[in-house]
């Protein structure tokens, strides 16, 4: 078939594409991440807003968290899926900083609509925006007042929590943080640099009660009772098997023919003789607590009360896993006894009721000579999104944590770290000819965004601290940040933070470097061509 050449793209593509080029694709991109941005920078800081999401399943998401707010928002538009994918990066690097990383590039986007309409080209933006973060990458390291000098101290781990709970949980922030460092230092290896995984800290959620009677057990908690009688065993060595704990089937079918009551009365004896000599065998090895990935049966829970030991059935595999990690246990595939080696071991093993809710408690404290495998924070709350978000909370504490034992590096708060990058790109711009120049000064106004929405955010006059903030940096106090309580005092909303206000560095590197990574992906796009939608329904 021949192109007709009049046509264009049109006449080139496929019936019921969509396409735009030009300074039109740039703006709509621009727009679509505008949007996106401002839904999520009201949220910024220990005042930020939560957000009310209801996800395509009917779930109900109340939270302030950046990172979940952009993933429950299922994001269509690919420039605004951009930002998405940065805030995801960030989310899996650092674990905080994703609304530092979606809002300073939707801010960044809204600073090249006005630059496109002052009439700069896309390539002039793009090499303003790169000659100005290059200059932030100079500065942002002159800005570090301090580090984290050993991660296994409590103090220093918890003056880097607390700044990154604040902000999910505003007036919590201490007891949360005592009970993150606290999980974190009971993984924590007391060998060679100090590490963390945060897999090792685990998170059971109980309905119920209030923040205030949440705590931290060294070891795991399973969220069901026991199978049998016995509540509680101490000292004790465990079997874990992945199996059931029940006589094999075989897998062909058979026929029993019984001539008699006598046939009827021994069918069973053969069985329950070696379902005794399994049970008696596992308490030979010394076990008191056995672990069943599978169903037990009736006749196996008769002979494991007999011999005194206590049962406990697991059926997720992931928690079976975890379990064996906290025991130092080996999970069986086979229904025997276990080998010294294959044998963990439990200071502790009880239920306890919480809530209403039976629970089984595996506490290791004695035994952890180098540091507990793994600790579970146990969170009580009033409803279920409350919990959800504290877990968000306690999350993003670990993997500050992680962070900081990497590279324990930080910056002040508040804004002040953003105030005085912009001060020094803004007189970095002023040094250069060119026209890139504009674009310079844009990006150092829109690091401003952050101290101006907290501003905002505390219910103050954004204006007033902006110029105070400014006046203050402009006289050398570097470490001048906003004061989100000044809107009930009678300060003018600027003060001098200390080192209990700190983000760490490389989170802040982290989140700059994403930013400016899907600005200029965004800004090198100059024409979108969408194709028909597969599936007739959709529109």
């Amino acid at each position: 078939m021949a192109l007709n050449s009049a046509a264009g793209l049109a006449g080139m593509l496929k019936a019921g594409h969509k396409h735009d080029e030009g300074t039109s694709a740039i703006l709509r991109n621009v727009e679509a991440a505008k949007g996106l941005s401002a839904i999520v920078c009201t949220s910024l800081g220990p005042n930020g807003m939560n957000k009310l999401v209801i996800n395509h399943l009917e779930k109900i998401i109340v939270t302030s968290d950046c990172a979940t707010i952009v993933r429950e928002l299922e994001i269509a538009h690919p420039a605004a899926k951009m930002l998405e994918l940065a805030s995801t990066m960030q989310e899996q690097e650092c674990g905080d900083g994703t609304n530092l990383t979606v809002s300073f590039a939707g801010e960044l986007l809204l600073k090249c609509e006005d630059l496109i309409r002052m009439g700069l080209h896309t390539s002039e933006i793009v090499a303003g925006y790169t000659n100005a973060y290059d200059c932030l990458k100079r500065t942002l390291p002159t800005l570090i007042t301090g580090k984290v000098d050993d991660v296994r101290s409590y103090d220093q781990l918890l003056r880097i929590v607390k700044p990154v709970l604040a902000t999910k949980q505003a007036e919590a922030e201490e007891f949360l943080g005592d009970l993150v460092a606290k999980a974190a230092l009971g993984t924590m290896s007391t060998k060679g640099k100090g590490n963390i995984n945060t897999d090792s800290v685990r998170v059971a959620k109980i309905m119920g009660g209030s923040i205030k009677q949440s705590e931290v057990i060294a070891g795991m908690v399973c969220m069901r009772g026991t199978e049998g009688t016995i509540r509680r065993v101490v000292d004790a060595p465990i079997s874990v098997f992945a199996c059931g704990v029940e006589a094999s089937a075989t897998e062909a079918k058979g026929t029993v023919l019984m001539k008699n009551a006598d046939d009827l009365m021994s069918y069973n004896k053969s069985e329950e003789t070696k379902m005794d000599e399994i049970i008696k065998s596992i308490a030979a090895t010394g076990t008191k607590c056995i672990i069943s990935g599978g169903t037990v049966s009736e006749m196996a829970m008769h002979f494991i009360e007999r011999y005194g030991m206590m049962c406990v059935r697991i059926t997720s595999k992931w928690e079976l896993r975890r379990l064996c990690t906290a025991t130092n246990s080996t999970a069986l595939v086979r229904l025997g006894p276990a080998t010294a080696e294959e044998l963990g071991f439990c200071d502790e093993v009880s239920v306890k009721e919480i809530g209403g809710r039976k629970v089984t408690v595996f506490n290791q404290v004695k035994s952890a000579k180098d540091g507990c495998r793994i600790s579970t924070v146990l969170l009580r709350a009033s409803t279920e999104s409350v919990l959800n978000d504290l877990e968000r909370a306690v999350d993003d504490g670990v993997n500050c944590i992680r962070t900081a034992c990497t590279d324990g590096r930080y910056v002040q708060g508040a804004g002040a770290c953003e105030m005085e990058l912009a001060q020094k790109i803004k007189a970095y711009g002023d040094t250069c000819p060119g026209l890139d120049q504009y674009a310079i000064r844009a990006f150092a106004n829109a690091l401003e965004f952050v101290p101006r929405t907290l501003a905002e955010n505390s219910g103050q006059e954004a204006t007033d601290v902006l110029a105070a903030l400014g006046a203050a940096h402009a006289n050398g106090n570097a470490a001048a940040g906003v004061d989100i309580t000044a809107a009930t005092t009678d300060r003018n909303g600027v003060f001098t933070t200390d080192e209990n206000l700190v983000d760490l560095y490389a989170t802040k590197d982290s989140a700059f470097r994403l930013s400016i990574d899907a600005v200029m992906t965004v800004l090198r796009v100059d024409q979108i061509i969408m194709s028909k939608p597969a599936g007739g329904g959709k529109q």
